[in-house]
């Protein structure tokens, strides 16, 4: 029975994941394919940079939330369950709803870079440290603007915040969560990695043609 409601709340917390809200609205508003504008990633920083701030601001609010909804999910699955099974669960959904977001069932496995699914989940799991790694962001981005940059030293920050500060998950498996996914994240940018080495990323406030 365990396994059952352990595999419904990884496929459901996948599908929500899943759900491409980027390419959704731009194809709801603009009749535009976001997939054919800059990076071709459909995630907000991508959506904001094809010239709609507006609608990007809202494609990031929904891809919190989606991870966000997906942990809360679990949990209520598997409430009463045992403390330690309840906190794998919401772990395991967090882990698949970004999972989802990154290779999406419905756009042929191809989607976004998880940064703010990614930020959904770690507020259900450990807001504290969600919030410290998001003053991580905004300081290097107010001081570098890449946003790549952020995100990876955002993710670099928040297993230490997340172990410092309470609450958090304990368990093995979740702890082991708080690591993997800031890995995944970072490598989803090895590509801006590449440019920032090189020098020709793209950064917010200078017009730049060519990939993201």
């Amino acid at each position: 029975m365990a396994f059952v409601l352990y595999l419904v709340a990884a496929v459901v917390a996948y599908l929500l994941g899943s759900i491409p809200f980027g390419y959704l609205l731009v194809r709801l508003v603009r009749k535009e394919d976001i997939r054919e504008k800059g990076s071709g990633n459909i995630g907000a920083t991508n959506v904001i940079r094809s010239g709609s701030k507006g609608l990007g601001a809202v494609t990031f609010l929904l891809d919190v939330l989606k991870g966000y909804a997906a942990v809360l999910f679990c949990g209520w699955l598997t409430a009463g369950k045992g403390a330690e099974g309840h906190i794998n669960a919401m772990a395991l959904g967090g882990l698949c709803a970004i999972l989802g977001h990154i290779y999406t069932v419905w756009l042929h496995f191809r989607g976004g870079k998880g940064v703010a699914t990614a930020f959904g989940v770690f507020l259900a799991l450990a807001p504290g440290a969600a919030l410290a790694g998001l003053g991580v962001f905004a300081v290097i981005f107010a001081v570098s603007r890449y946003v790549s940059l952020a995100s990876i030293l955002a993710a670099l920050a928040f297993p230490v915040f997340a172990l410092l500060m309470p609450p958090a998950p304990r368990t093995p498996f979740a702890t082991a969560v708080l690591f993997l996914v800031p890995l995944i994240v970072i490598a989803k940018h090895r590509q801006n990695i590449a440019r920032l080495i090189s020098g020709t990323e793209y950064r917010f406030g200078k017009t730049r043609t060519g990939a993201a």
